[in-house]
């Protein structure tokens, strides 16, 4: 996994469809995706940090 689309793309497997029109607040419906998906064991530790880091890198160049 190495941007948002592939965020995106992941979080599509699960039927999740995320666009608001404001980044920042696409990244925090994101955030909170993942880890609702992480905790109920749907994706890896693996997945779960790469999408972490990605979407924390993103918050960082927007604000």
């Amino acid at each position: 996994m190495d941007s948002v689309y592939d965020i995106r793309k992941l979080l599509l497997k699960f039927g999740t469809i995320i666009y608001i029109g404001d980044r920042l607040a696409d990244l925090e419906l994101m955030e909170e995706e993942i880890n609702e998906l992480f905790q109920v064991k749907m994706i890896t530790k693996d997945e779960f940090l790469q999408a972490k880091i990605i979407i924390t890198k993103e918050k960082e160049k927007i604000k």
